[in-house]
C-alpha cells in the first residue's frame, strides 16, 4: 500500500480501469494478429482523429516517411502543364547556360541548387507569387541564394534582361551587372531581400510576416492580401538562425508565412543527415514549434510501390533508411537497389519481383514530389488554405536534377561551375529543347530562347499579369514624410539647467515627443530586446502600448501603477524579449518598409551595450544591402561606463564595427544638444525630399549629467552633423606667456573628463587647452576619404573637413581621448595637420568604479592631463620634468 501513491506521481488517476485495460487488451490483439506496424498505424491515426477533433492530446511531431497529401487528394492542375515544362526546361537551360559561361573568366556560379529547386520556384511564380501591381504589397520572396541563375533566366525568358545582361552575371565592376546573389543594393529594381549569408533569410522572413500583420493591426496598411514565401535548402537550417523564430512565427499564427526546404539531402559537400532522416527531424522542430507541416517527398512513380506495401514493409523500410544511403540510391544501378534496399526484408524481396529494373530506377534515381508540378502545387495549395499557423513545406529533390550522372546526388555538385559540350547535349535531349547541333559546336554554348511572341513567353506574361505583375520586384514609391515640427528638439537644445539626465533619457524623452507628432508620430516604430526598462522606456507601456496580436488575456501584476505594462493589437512598441537577432530582423522589416509596402516607417531599436554590432553585425550587413533606413541605438555604451558588467558587456569597438559599414552614419554625441541635431538631420537625410539609403547608429550612455544648452556660435549645427567642432575655447586670461596650447578632441561621456582636466591643466600646469566635441570619427574619415579619391580622380581639390577646422586652430599637438578603443580616433589621424596623439580604452573590461576603471585603462581626467603634458613636451613646448611632477602628484 505504501508504494501505491508513488506509482501514481506524475499520473491522472484512473476512473475506469477496466475500460483501461479493454483498450490495451485490443492493442494487443491487434499486434498479435496484424503485427506491429499494423498496431502502430492504428494508434497514430487514432491519435491523429483526436488531434482533428480537439481533444486535449499531445501533438504527434513525426509523420509516416509519407507525401501529406496523396496522389488520390490532389487537386487539380490549374495550368497547362506541358506549357509549364517547356518554360520550366528554358530556364534550366539558360541557367545552366549562364554559369557555364562565366566560369571561362573563373567566376563560377551555383547549378546544382537551381536545377533540384526548378519547379519549386516555377510553380510560386506561374500560381502564386503575387506581385505589386497598382500599388500592392504583393508577396514577399526571401529566395534561396544559391538558385539565383535560375530566377535571372526566368527573367531573360519574360524580357527583363537581355543576353547582354546575363553574360555580365557575377562581373559587377562596370555597374551594369547581375550579382551572384539576390541584393537589393546592387540590383534595386529587382531584388527586395538578401538571402545569403545562411540562415538570416529565415529569421528576417518570421519577422517580416509579423510586421505585415504590425502595419495591418495599426491601420497604417492593409497586407491581408501579402503572403512570405521563404526558400531554403534542408543544410541552411543547420544555422540557429533558420529556426531562432520558429516559435515566435508559431506563438502569433502567422499563417501568412510559408517555408519552402529544399531537401535534397546535401548540404555544401556532404550529406545534410548521413545517418540520420532531414526530413523527420525538420518535421519534429516545426511541428513542436505550432507550425503546419507539409511533406512532399515521393513523385508519382512510386504510387505503384506504396500500392504494393499491403504488410507495411515498404513504408517500415522507408522510415529506417538513413539520408546518406537514398542519395547513393540515387546513383546506382536497379541491381545495388533490389539488394540493399529491397533485400533487407522478405516481404519487400517479393514486392520486388513485381517490379521491373526500370520501375525502380525511376523511383530511385528521379522520382520525387519536388521534381513534379502537380505535387508542389498540392504542397502550396495546401500550405496558403491552412488557418491559423505558419506552414512548412519540406520538398525532396535530387540535387543536381536533369544535369546528368556527373552532377545529380554528387557531393561535389556544389563546387561545379560548368557543364561539358557533351553534357549540354544530354541536358538538350533531356528537356527536349529545339537547339540546334550546329549551335553546339562551339566553344561557347548559346542561350536560347523561344521568341518574344511565343507561347510560352505569352503564357508567362499572362501568368503573371494574373498574379500582379512580375516578380522578384522591388518598387519605391517616393513618400516625403513631413518634418516634425522644432519643439522636441528646441526642448533638447535649452539643455537640462541643473537636473542631472544621461544621453540615453535624453534620447528616450526626444523620440516620446515625436511620437506624438501628428504627421509622423504613428510611423515611429519602437524596438526593444527586453531592456525597456533599462532604458527609461517604461512610459511607452501604457501611452503607445505592446504589440500583441492578442491583445492581453490577463490581468498585468502591474496595472494599479502609473506605468503598467500594458498589450494591444494596435500597441505601437515591439518588445523582442531577449533577442537582438529577432530585434534587428524587425529592424530590417521596419526599415524597408517604405520599398516593401509603399510606407516609410521610422524604426529605432535601442539595444545594450556590446550586444549590437558584435552580436548582430552580419544582420546589419544585410541591413545595408536591403537598403533600410532607420536610428539603430546603442545605449549603456562605452567601455568604463558598465560599472558591474565587466568584461562581456564593456563595449569599446562598436564605433570600429560600424565604421567597416558603408551604410553606416554614425555618431557618438557627448551632450543632448547633438543627439537634437543629428535625429533631426537623419530624419531629413532618410525621409526628405531626396531620400538616402543609409542608417543611422547612435551611441548613448547612462551616465547622468547636467546638458549644457546648445553653443549660440555659427558653425555648430554643420560641426555636429559633420562630426566636429569647437565646443569649449580655453580661457587663457589668467595664464603667463608664453601659454603652452593644445587641442582635446574627444566624443561621448569622455567629454567630462576632458573638461575636467582643461581645468586641471590651466589651474595646476599653465596650459591651455581647446576641447571640440567629436561627435562623429568615422563621418570624419569617411569625408576625408571622399577628398582624397576626388584629389587622385583630379576632379576637383578638396580639403577634408578634420584638415580645414583643425588648421584654424593654434599652434599645438592635438590629442584625442574616448572611451573606445584608441584605434576609433586614429580613424582620422593622418588628415589632422598637427602632431596626434591618442587614449583610449584598449583592452578587456572589467567591474569596479567608473572612476577605478577610467584610471585602470589611464583616461580618467589626471591621466587625460599627463598625456596632454608628455604630447607638450615632445613638442618641446613644456620640460620634461613637467611630466615628472605630474605624474607624482596624481600618483601615477
Amino acid at each position: 500500500m505504501a508504494d501505491a501513491p508513488r506509482r501514481r506521481v506524475g499520473r491522472i488517476p484512473d476512473r475506469d480501469p477496466e475500460e483501461t485495460a479493454e483498450w490495451a487488451a485490443s492493442l494487443d490483439a491487434v499486434a498479435r494478429a496484424c503485427g506491429p506496424d499494423r498496431a502502430a498505424f492504428l494508434m497514430r491515426r487514432t491519435l491523429e482523429h483526436a488531434e482533428s477533433r480537439g481533444l486535449g492530446l499531445p501533438k504527434l511531431l513525426e509523420s509516416d516517411y509519407l507525401n501529406t497529401i496523396p496522389t488520390a487528394a490532389e487537386p487539380a492542375f490549374p495550368g497547362d502543364e506541358e506549357m509549364e515544362r517547356r518554360i520550366t526546361a528554358w530556364d534550366r537551360w539558360n541557367a545552366a547556360a549562364m554559369v557555364t559561361r562565366g566560369s571561362r573568366f573563373g567566376l563560377g556560379g551555383h547549378i546544382a541548387s537551381f536545377a533540384s529547386a526548378a519547379w519549386l520556384y516555377e510553380i510560386g511564380f506561374n500560381h502564386f507569387f503575387r506581385g505589386k501591381d497598382a500599388g500592392a504589397s504583393g508577396d514577399q520572396l526571401f529566395l534561396q541564394g544559391h538558385a539565383s541563375p535560375g530566377v535571372y533566366a526566368r527573367a531573360f525568358l519574360d524580357g527583363r534582361l537581355g543576353e547582354e545582361q546575363l553574360d555580365r552575371f557575377r562581373q559587377e565592376a562596370g555597374g551594369d551587372g547581375l550579382p551572384s546573389y539576390p541584393h537589393p543594393r546592387r540590383l534595386p529594381w529587382m531584388w527586395e531581400f538578401p538571402t545569403v549569408s545562411m540562415g538570416l533569410g529565415a529569421l528576417s522572413a518570421i519577422h517580416q510576416a509579423r510586421f505585415n500583420r504590425y502595419l495591418h493591426h495599426r491601420g497604417i496598411k492593409d497586407t491581408s492580401a501579402s503572403h512570405v514565401w521563404v526558400f531554403l535548402g534542408d543544410g541552411e537550417m543547420d544555422e540557429p538562425e533558420s529556426t531562432a523564430a520558429l516559435s515566435l512565427a508559431g506563438r502569433e499564427g502567422l499563417d501568412n508565412l510559408t517555408f519552402v526546404v529544399n531537401c535534397n539531402l546535401q548540404r555544401l559537400d556532404g550529406p545534410v543527415r548521413s545517418n540520420f532522416k532531414i526530413v523527420q527531424e525538420l518535421e519534429a522542430r516545426f511541428r513542436a514549434a505550432g507550425w503546419n507541416v507539409v511533406k512532399a517527398l515521393w513523385g508519382a512513380a512510386w504510387d505503384e510501390l506504396l500500392e504494393l506495401d499491403a504488410a507495411g514493409a515498404l513504408l517500415r523500410r522507408l522510415r529506417e533508411v538513413p539520408d546518406g544511403q537514398f542519395q547513393t540510391y540515387a546513383t546506382r544501378d536497379a541491381a545495388y537497389i533490389r539488394e540493399d534496399f529491397f533485400g533487407a526484408d522478405p516481404a519487400l524481396a517479393e514486392m520486388a519481383h513485381a517490379l521491373s529494373d526500370a520501375a525502380i530506377t525511376r523511383c530511385f534515381h528521379s522520382s520525387r514530389a519536388g521534381h513534379e508540378p502537380r505535387k508542389v502545387y498540392a504542397a502550396y495549395r495546401a500550405a496558403l488554405d491552412h488557418r491559423g499557423a505558419p506552414t512548412v513545406v519540406l520538398a525532396q529533390t535530387v540535387k543536381g536534377h536533369m544535369l546528368g550522372q556527373g552532377f545529380e546526388s554528387r557531393n561535389a555538385n556544389h563546387q561545379m561551375k560548368k557543364l561539358t559540350g557533351e553534357e549540354f547535349r544530354a541536358l538538350r535531349d533531356a528537356l527536349e529543347l529545339p537547339i540546334s547541333d550546329s549551335l553546339l559546336a562551339g566553344d561557347l554554348v548559346p542561350y536560347a530562347h523561344p521568341g518574344a511572341g511565343s507561347p510560352e513567353v505569352r503564357y508567362l506574361h499572362e501568368r503573371r499579369a494574373a498574379l500582379g505583375g512580375p516578380v522578384p520586384a522591388r518598387t519605391v514609391r517616393p513618400v516625403v514624410l513631413p518634418a516634425p515640427s522644432p519643439r522636441p528638439f528646441q526642448a533638447l537644445a535649452k539643455g537640462s539647467g541643473r537636473q542631472e539626465i544621461a544621453t540615453t533619457t535624453a534620447f528616450v524623452r526626444l523620440v516620446k515627443d515625436l511620437m506624438r507628432e501628428e504627421g509622423t508620430g504613428r510611423r515611429w516604430v519602437p524596438i526593444v530586446p527586453d531592456e525597456a526598462r533599462t532604458f527609461g522606456m517604461e512610459s511607452f507601456f501604457p501611452t503607445f502600448g505592446i504589440y500583441s496580436p492578442l491583445g492581453q488575456n490577463y490581468d498585468p501584476v502591474d496595472r494599479d501603477q502609473l506605468l503598467y505594462y500594458r498589450e494591444a493589437p494596435d500597441g505601437q512598441v515591439l518588445n523582442e524579449g531577449i533577442t537582438e537577432a529577432g530585434s534587428m530582423a524587425s529592424f530590417a522589416a521596419a526599415a524597408t518598409s517604405y520599398a516593401t509596402h509603399g510606407e516609410p516607417m521610422i524604426p529605432f531599436y535601442i539595444f545594450y551595450a556590446m550586444f549590437g554590432w558584435q552580436r548582430t553585425a552580419d544582420q546589419m550587413w544585410a541591413l545595408a544591402d536591403q537598403l533600410g533606413r532607420g536610428f539603430l541605438v546603442g545605449a549603456t555604451a562605452g567601455r568604463t561606463t558598465m560599472t558591474g558588467e565587466g568584461l562581456q558587456h564593456a563595449d569599446g569597438h562598436s564605433h570600429l564595427i560600424a565604421s567597416t559599414n558603408p551604410a553606416a552614419v554614425a555618431y557618438d554625441p557627448a551632450f543632448a544638444y547633438e543627439i537634437a541635431v543629428i535625429v533631426r538631420e537623419g530624419l531629413r537625410r532618410m525621409y526628405g525630399p531626396d531620400p538616402q539609403d543609409v542608417f543611422y547608429y547612435l551611441t548613448v550612455y547612462n551616465e547622468v549629467r547636467p546638458q549644457p544648452p546648445m553653443p549660440a556660435e555659427p558653425g555648430v549645427e554643420e560641426g555636429i552633423v559633420r562630426g566636429l567642432y569647437r565646443f569649449r575655447e580655453a580661457d587663457t586670461s589668467g595664464l603667463a606667456a608664453p601659454v603652452p596650447r593644445l587641442q582635446l578632441l574627444t566624443s561621448g561621456t569622455a567629454v567630462h573628463w576632458v573638461l575636467e582636466a582643461q581645468e586641471l591643466l590651466a589651474g595646476e600646469w599653465g596650459v591651455a587647452a581647446d576641447v571640440w566635441s567629436a561627435t562623429s570619427w568615422s563621418e570624419l574619415r569617411r569625408d576625408a576619404l571622399e577628398c582624397d579619391a576626388a584629389r587622385l580622380r583630379q576632379d576637383e581639390e578638396r580639403v577634408p573637413y578634420v584638415t580645414r577646422v583643425l588648421a584654424e586652430a593654434p599652434p599645438g599637438p592635438v590629442l584625442a581621448v574616448s572611451d573606445w578603443m584608441r584605434t576609433v580616433p586614429d580613424q582620422i589621424s593622418q588628415w589632422v595637420p598637427q602632431e596626434w596623439h591618442s587614449m583610449g580604452t584598449d583592452g578587456f573590461g572589467l567591474s569596479d568604479t567608473r572612476e577605478a576603471v577610467r584610471r585602470h585603462f589611464g583616461v580618467d581626467p589626471p591621466s587625460v592631463v599627463i598625456a596632454a603634458l608628455a604630447a607638450l613636451a615632445g613638442s618641446g613646448l613644456v620640460g620634461p620634468e613637467t611630466v615628472r611632477r605630474a605624474r607624482e602628484r596624481y600618483g601615477r
